[in-house]
C-alpha cells in the first residue's frame, strides 16, 4: 500500500459509475418529467422517477452480464439517498428504515419493469401509486421511459457505463 493511498484511502470501484449514475440523477432532473408527464414534483416524485430510470439501468446491465457494476451501482445509489436523508434532518435511528423502503421500491420497480413490454401498469402503481392524475399522465410517463429502455438496449455498454447519455 503507497502511503498516499494510505492518507487518503484507496479509490472506490463505485467511482467508476459515478458518471453513469449523475446521468441517471440529471434524467430525472428532466422538467418534462413533472410538466408534461404530471409526476409530482415532490422529494417522493423525484425519487419515483429516479428509481424507475435506476431499475431500467439495472435490468439493462444485467442483460449484458454485468453484474458487478449492478451492485455497484445499486451501492452508488444507497450511498446518495443515505446521504440526502441525513441532509433532510433524518437521525440516525431512522435513516435505515427509510433506505430499507427506498431499495424495497426499487426491488418492486425491477420486478414491474423486467418482462413489461408497455409500461403504463408500472408506471400506474410505481410513479403515480395507482392515483396518476389521468390516462394521459401515465402514457407520457411510461412511453419516455419505454424510449429511455429502448435507447438504453442500443447503446453499447461502455458508452453507457462511461455515463454517456442513452
Amino acid at each position: 500500500m503507497s502511503f498516499l493511498s494510505r492518507i487518503f484511502g484507496e479509490k472506490s470501484p463505485r467511482t467508476s459509475l459515478a458518471p453513469l449514475y449523475a446521468r441517471i440523477v440529471a434524467e430525472g432532473r428532466d422538467p418534462a418529467w413533472y410538466r408534461d408527464g404530471q409526476a409530482p414534483d415532490t422529494l417522493d416524485g423525484r425519487f419515483d422517477i429516479i428509481a424507475a430510470l435506476l431499475a431500467l439501468v439495472l435490468l439493462r446491465l444485467e442483460d449484458a452480464g454485468r453484474h458487478a457494476e449492478t451492485v455497484l451501482l445499486t451501492e452508488t445509489f444507497i450511498a446518495d439517498m443515505d446521504g440526502s436523508l441525513r441532509q433532510l434532518g433524518i437521525g440516525d435511528l431512522m435513516v435505515g428504515k427509510q433506505v430499507g423502503r427506498m431499495m424495497s421500491a426499487l426491488g418492486g420497480r425491477l420486478a414491474a419493469f423486467r418482462d413489461a413490454g408497455a409500461l403504463d401498469a408500472a408506471v400506474a402503481r410505481n410513479v403515480f401509486h395507482d392515483a396518476p392524475p389521468s390516462d394521459r399522465a401515465v402514457r407520457i410517463v411510461a412511453a419516455r421511459l419505454e424510449a429511455f429502455r429502448d435507447r438504453l438496449a442500443a447503446l453499447p455498454i461502455a458508452q453507457l457505463l462511461a455515463g454517456e447519455r442513452p
